[in-house]
């Protein structure tokens, strides 16, 4: 088993006595299906339906603190807080940021659990394994509890990539993706049947008109990596944008109709002159360019 402390993420706690209607009026998750062992993937939306900020939320049993712990990128812990404080209004909440004494590790390839802190699987895929919330000075006790080998972030982050699991800030862009372009519909990040929150209308009429032309896929090359930022072209027409790579996987936000030409027509595709292939992730159930219908 691997642990990697993620120096990328921050912690904000929502606790009180309206804590979960007030979650679950805002965030695209259904948090009354949030409990202790029973963490949700989530996102605060724009009105217009893009992502402000995307997390995990995992609720603490009374001996590790109670309340919810938004597992939250750290340089949008700021923006989460200064949004969730807006939205409060009367709500008996309180909202705070922990990200300067609390962090989040990573650990894949077993299940033991710490008392060294706050333990929750990754509900966006069981592959990607579990994770906790603990001090960053107590990281290698913690591994150590675990019985886990504390390795770098870039070894959990090149896990992350040959799943393709996308990272919001280097697979999509904040403020400027849809939910379905970062694949939230496909990783449990969307619950379809639960009442409104901000920017539904939006994510609904996607979801029910299959609107969807561009989504973070996973991509494959051979050597060297195209950059991150790179525009991905087929022939002279541009497709889309590269995002993470590593150890000849990598990410790329596409226009899923001109991959479709491309696989049709046999062109071939690349980011500034590296040729790189689409993979379908294991994981999806929307339709993929060339197939006629989804898998079920």
């Amino acid at each position: 088993m691997q642990a990697a402390l993620l120096p990328e993420r921050g912690v904000i706690k929502v606790a009180g006595d309206d804590a979960r209607h007030f979650l679950n009026g805002l965030a695209t998750t259904d948090i009354g299906k949030v409990g202790p062992g029973r963490p949700r993937f989530g996102a605060l939306l724009t009105p217009q339906g893009k992502i402000i900020v995307d997390f995990i939320i995992a609720e603490a049993l009374p001996d590790d603190g109670s309340g919810f712990f938004l597992d939250c990128p750290a340089a949008l812990a700021p923006t989460l807080l200064d949004k969730l404080t807006f939205y409060r209004l009367r709500a008996k909440v309180t909202i705070e940021d922990l990200s300067d004494r609390l962090g989040v590790m990573a650990y894949w390839g077993g299940t033991a659990e710490s008392d060294y802190g706050l333990c929750y699987a990754d509900p966006r895929l069981p592959a990607l394994g579990m994770r906790i919330i603990v001090p960053p000075s107590l990281a290698a006790e913690t591994a150590a509890d675990l019985g886990a080998t504390l390795v770098d972030a870039d070894v959990y982050d090149a896990h992350r990539i040959a799943l393709g699991v996308p990272r919001g800030g280097q697979d999509f862009s904040y403020m400027d993706a849809f939910p379905h372009e970062a694949d939230m519909d496909q990783l449990a990040g969307v619950d379809f049947d639960k009442g409104c929150y901000v920017g539904q209308e939006v994510v609904s009429r996607v979801e029910h008109r299959s609107t969807a032309r561009s989504r973070v896929v996973p991509i494959v090359y051979d050597e060297g990596a195209p950059m991150q930022g790179m525009p991905v072209a087929m022939g002279d027409k541009y497709i889309g944008t590269v995002g993470s790579t590593a150890k000849g996987h990598g990410l790329a936000l596409l226009r899923l109709d001109r991959v479709a030409d491309a696989l049709a027509n046999g062109t071939p595709m690349a980011a500034g002159g590296v040729p790189i292939r689409v993979r379908k992730p294991d994981w999806a159930t929307f339709a993929w360019p060339g197939e006629e219908k989804a898998k079920t």
